[in-house]
């Protein structure tokens, strides 16, 4: 008899029961496991408890999860860049797709004094800041990038997702934050940013809609079952 393969999954982010997402997560999680026999196991990571990400080691997959401001924001990019630097499978959905684009700006541009316009409302620096129209509770199309992983995960060009979400991408660094190995994958009917990935990363995805409250509604969120894959890829 195979042993069934353990997948570890570090869900970085305060857990708050009346958050939908957070509700989603586990019911994701546990769609993607049925389908695919693998033996998902994730742990809740307060961001007050990554201080200098020791506590992520040995999961084979990081999810930094929607509901931001976090506790401690500092933990929350500390995750974010380890999942980066080392290879880590890594999803950033909502709160977590903003704050790895703080991460990458900060820490892979250099832009050391970007902000994000939620808890640094003065700074001239502020890299997120509010979108011009909200997204709370939005179901939008979204546009798949060809031959993105995104893309691949969901087998389709097109697609419509959930959000709720206050903050984006501020419009005029599009270009400049986009240069290198961070590219879009994903755009609105308006060409706002949606979703990016890392190139040359085995599998690092971020959206601003919340892909995983599609299992509320009893689907299997294609995103999620492609990152557990990864996870589980990469553990082999």
């Amino acid at each position: 008899m195979t042993q069934q393969q353990n997948i570890r999954i570090a869900l970085v982010g305060d857990y708050d029961p009346s958050v939908p997402a957070h509700q989603a997560i586990p019911v994701a999680l546990d769609r993607v496991a049925s389908e695919t026999g693998l033996s998902v196991q994730a742990r809740w990571v307060p961001t007050t408890d990554v201080k200098d990400g020791a506590s992520l080691q040995g999961f084979e997959g990081i999810w930094c999860v929607p509901a931001s401001p976090y506790r401690d924001m500092d933990g929350a990019l500390t995750a974010i860049r380890f999942a980066r630097e080392r290879q880590i499978p890594f999803l950033g959905t909502c709160g977590g797709f903003q704050h790895a684009l703080l991460e990458y700006a900060r820490n892979y541009l250099g832009w050391a004094d970007a902000e994000h316009a939620e808890t640094a409302p003065e700074s001239e620096n502020a890299i997120i800041t509010p979108l011009s129209c909200s997204l709370v509770e939005a179901f939008a199309p979204i546009r798949l990038r060809s031959g993105s992983l995104i893309a691949a995960a969901y087998g389709t060009l097109e697609t419509q997702e959930r959000y709720r979400c206050r903050y984006g991408l501020r419009k005029e660094l599009e270009a400049d934050v986009f240069t290198g190995p961070l590219k879009v994958s994903g755009h609105d009917e308006d060409d706002e940013v949606r979703a990016m990935e890392l190139d040359g990363h085995p599998f690092f995805v971020a959206t601003l809609f919340q892909p995983e409250r599609a299992a509320l509604e009893g689907r299997t969120p294609p995103l999620v079952k492609a990152f557990v894959l990864a996870c589980a890829a990469e553990s082999i």
